[in-house]
């Protein structure tokens, strides 16, 4: 048994009963007496009429039990490491002052910077070395 919803007063209507009101764009309102689906055609508010469902929901009539309000999760931030550092290297990093943070820093670049002209100086030599041996062998043939 399917129990339909008044479209005006929102009373059940239980099958057999109630009247069916179809609008010119195919939409379908049932209601549960002819007393609502005058009011509907007049165009008056459910909200206004204290007997609407609508009007004793929208006044907090009939209620109950108060609905606990429903509680919000609050996002819980995480400290992780990241890959190659762990988390309590991290934090040593952070309570570092910034003076030895900048310096162990710039130390740092320096001994990149040296490793980086070692690295091409070696290039440029093992470079020059094939250079010279090709032309030696050019200049035999």
């Amino acid at each position: 048994m399917k129990v339909e919803v008044c479209s005006f007063s929102g009373a059940k209507v239980y099958p057999g009963f109630g009247r069916l009101y179809v609008r010119g764009d195919n939409k379908v309102f049932r209601f549960v007496n002819s007393k609502s689906e005058s009011l509907f055609l007049q165009r008056k508010n459910p909200r206004r009429l204290s007997w609407t469902q609508l009007y004793r929901s929208m006044h907090k009539k009939g209620v109950s039990v108060e609905q606990a309000k429903k509680r919000t999760r609050r996002t819980v931030k995480h400290q992780r490491g990241v890959v190659g550092a762990d988390l309590n290297v991290i934090k040593e990093k952070r309570s570092q002052r910034p003076e030895v943070r900048a310096a162990a820093r710039s130390a740092a670049l320096k001994a990149h910077k040296e490793k980086k002209a070692a690295s091409e100086s070696a290039k440029k030599a093992n470079k020059a070395k094939a250079a010279a041996s090709n032309a030696r062998g050019q200049a035999r043939h």
